[in-house]
């Protein structure tokens, strides 16, 4: 049987298994073991127990549920509010005013949260009833939340680079520190496109609110300190090679339950909330991630990957039309699968083509997140989309519309990233080895 005809009878297996609603992390094994079955000699069962246990075992993925509880601890304290204290008196002075606490706000917070869906709703919490309440528009409102919150996957601790890091071998330290500068950049570009709106519809922004001295904004400023400090914990003990990824995401949870202790949120009941909840999440990408372990095994061992890759380099792409295929493809793919799936059900395919192509096994993870976060703003599974429907009760495509800017200006950050790599490869490099 041809190449092509076996890919397209695993992808029909795929989307069959997954239209009967199966889940995501079953459905990956299903399809490895028919590959196994029917195309290699290996005893299939054999290679599903070693190929799951290794996968589940990797200390390096000991990060993840880590950084998914810390998240989940930091969900229940009032630090969502004590961040608009602290930000709105600065904000004030720009034009676009209290739209920049979106921005800000999501691009701090995903600071100390992994997951683009609890910065999203964590700072729409805080947001969301005071920007309407003052009068600002809710396109724009938001439209820069749905935006800022995808900021959850790039500025570090990142859920989807542990992911990626642990599906493609990459280290997760050096990915963590690679994604500061994009990360800043992007909040920039969010926060550009709101004074850009800002200048031309002036009429639109509420009055500011009443100047305050400096030293009163100094004070409010105050309520910042712990999410501060947490963030230095977190990535100063990455960047100064006292901790690895997983040593740090425990420093992160200590931190947060002191957090949440000093705040008085932290008792029996959120507790056992945060764990729960923490454990539910990682239950399901662990289940995915064996799946696609397991499956990633069974194209190896058919050999799709590598004749994938020699078809690939057969059509002569230059590295521009190399990433910017894969960018259409993961947005493509983002309309009908999570991010997490995206990555682990695809790496082990992708991988030898980028390797092949002579591209950064680092700057690609970086890629790969902003094009996830694009997905996270794309109908119809956009999890950012979801949660905003849910907490503003407006429609799925009113507010994939007003969140298109956004989109664009996640293509911008691709094509300034692929333009000057350096934004993403200079920091690991001054990591310690």
């Amino acid at each position: 049987m041809s190449d092509i005809a076996v890919a397209a009878l695993l992808i029909g297996a795929l989307f069959l298994i997954l239209g009967s609603g199966v889940w995501i992390g079953l459905t990956l094994s299903g399809v490895a073991w028919i590959a196994m079955q029917i195309f290699s000699s290996r005893p299939a069962g054999d290679a599903m127990a070693v190929t799951i246990w290794g996968s589940a075992s990797s200390w390096t993925l000991t990060a993840l549920p880590l950084f998914i509880w810390m998240g989940e601890i930091l969900f229940r304290t009032r630090l969502s509010q004590d961040m608009f204290k602290g930000l709105a008196p600065w904000m004030q002075s720009l034009p676009g005013r209290l739209l920049h606490t979106n921005v800000v706000g999501c691009a701090v917070f995903a600071a100390v949260s992994g997951s683009s869906a609890a910065t999203c709703a964590t700072i729409g919490k805080m947001s969301l009833p005071e920007l309407k309440r003052r009068g600002y528009p809710d396109d724009m409102v938001i439209g820069t939340l749905a935006g800022a919150g995808t900021l959850g996957l790039l500025i570090p601790p990142s859920i989807i680079m542990i992911v990626y890091g642990v599906s493609a071998d990459v280290s997760i330290a050096r990915l963590f520190i690679a994604g500061v500068i994009p990360g800043i950049l992007l909040a920039l570009l969010f926060s550009g496109y709101i004074v850009f709106w800002a200048l031309r519809n002036p009429d639109l922004i509420p009055p500011a609110d009443a100047k305050l001295p400096f030293g009163q904004k100094l004070k409010a400023s105050m309520s910042l300190i712990p999410v501060a400090l947490l963030i230095l914990s977190v990535l100063g003990s990455i960047y100064a090679g006292i901790a690895t990824a997983t040593e740090a995401a425990a420093v992160g949870v200590v931190g947060a339950m002191v957090i949440s202790g000093a705040q008085g949120s932290l008792n029996r009941h959120s507790f056992k909330e945060a764990l729960l909840g923490a454990t539910r999440l990682y239950c399901m990408m662990a289940l995915i991630l064996a799946g696609a372990a397991f499956l990633t095994l069974a194209m190896g061992y058919i050999g799709l990957p590598r004749h994938l890759a020699e078809w690939i380099g057969s059509l002569g792409l230059s590295k521009f039309q190399l990433i910017a295929m894969l960018a259409a493809f993961y947005v493509v793919l983002g309309c009908f699968l999570d991010g997490i799936s995206m990555v682990v059900l695809t790496m082990g395919v992708i991988m030898p083509t980028v390797t092949a192509a002579g591209i950064d096994p680092v700057w690609f993870g970086i890629f790969i997140v902003l094009v996830v976060e694009m997905a996270q703003i794309t109908p119809p599974v956009g999890f950012n989309l979801f949660v905003l429907q849910g907490m503003t009760g407006k429609d799925l495509l009113y507010i994939a519309r007003v969140t298109l800017p956004m989109f664009f200006l996640m293509v911008a950050a691709v094509l300034i990233i692929y333009f000057v790599p350096q934004l993403v490869t200079w920091l690991p490099q001054q990591m310690a080895p």
